[in-house]
């Protein structure tokens, strides 16, 4: 009998770019193999106070919207690789970034059961490509973005900035969501279109993660923290749970037990992931990311649901979240 799949609707929401475009371990899946669909992306990327954005780094303007990102690939931008599902399902990185690629190191796990009824995991490389909608079997989202500034400018996560369950009943899946940004290098003002688009100077020092909802969890993950990992945590006002992210494959025959997935168990598999900066769900200060040279910066995003949180568990397979995030100049 195949088993039934729940799914997450998420409305994804860019919002807010306003003066700028854009402890204990725990590990945690799916372990029903559930997906998450998306019902709707509605991307909005506003700019001002002297920055631009672009989706293909010639076309400069104030707003990008999703179409933008869409439809770059068959126009300006034929080597763009931007992945937009409309199924995401637990992904987890070590934040390695891919020298030939100049993209981050994602790992799709699935859990089955060993002989002994034990949760174990598998790893696999999953490779983003240009895709969209039904058509894109990708795990997760990511896609470039190109700003242009006149001189040396700090960015600053604002406030309004969140990850946030939009229904009835909060699930919890958006707090097992990350933000990733890739600095993929920049060049001068007047730099050639294919020098701007084939940026790839990306190190593991370039990624910025952000962990929004770090303080709350429902009470199915406090339960799941605890009966799986024996980690005592809270609803509101939690301590930040740190986790190891995936940074190799392995198969079933590794007999990887969900409660034993970390460096401390197997260091040539997983990687204490740093977080440059988390947000409580309701935070009150602007937060310093990044800072973007003069001239044109490609940064490369992504977002997916992280598998090592102890927050993806399988009553959280269902609802809708929606993603707004406000980047500024101004540090209050």
């Amino acid at each position: 009998m195949r088993k039934r799949k729940r799914k997450i609707f998420l409305s994804i929401l860019w919002l807010l770019f306003t003066a700028i475009l854009f402890s204990t371990s725990s590990y945690a899946w799916f372990t029903a193999n559930r997906v998450v669909t998306i019902n709707s992306l509605n991307v909005h990327v506003a700019a001002s106070g002297g920055i631009e954005i672009s989706a293909d780094g010639t076309n400069w303007k104030s707003i990008i919207q999703l179409n933008d990102l869409l439809t770059v690939h068959d126009t300006t931008y034929p080597n763009s690789v931007n992945q937009v599902p409309n199924e995401l399902e637990p992904v987890s990185t070590g934040l390695k970034v891919d020298s030939n690629t100049g993209f981050l190191e994602m790992f799709y796990g699935v859990v089955d059961n060993n002989l002994s009824g034990d949760y174990i995991l598998n790893s696999v490389r999953n490779i983003e490509s240009e895709s969209n909608g039904n058509e894109s079997d990708g795990k997760f989202i990511a896609f470039d973005l190109f700003f242009r500034v006149s001189e040396d400018t700090d960015i600053y996560l604002t406030q309004n900035s969140g990850v946030n369950y939009f229904g009835d009943l909060d699930t919890g899946i958006a707090n097992a969501v990350r933000i990733a940004f890739l600095n993929e290098g920049t060049v001068e003002n007047g730099s050639s279109l294919g020098v701007i688009q084939s940026l790839k100077n990306a190190t593991d020092s370039d990624v910025y993660l952000w962990e929004p909802n770090y303080d709350v969890h429902t009470q199915a993950a406090i339960s799941n923290a605890f009966d799986v990992y024996g980690i005592v945590t809270s609803s509101v006002n939690a301590e930040r749970i740190l986790y190891d992210g995936i940074i190799n494959e392995f198969g079933y025959d590794s007999n990887i037990l969900l409660k034993n997935s970390n460096s401390s168990n197997y260091s040539n598999l997983f990687k204490r992931v740093d977080v440059d900066y988390y947000t409580s769900a309701n935070f009150s200060e602007n937060i310093k990311v990044f800072k973007l040279l003069r001239g044109i910066t490609k940064i490369r995003v992504y977002m997916w649901i992280e598998g090592q949180d102890v927050d993806c568990e399988n009553n959280a397979s269902y609802g809708d979240i929606v993603f707004n995030i406000q980047f500024s100049v101004n540090p209050s």
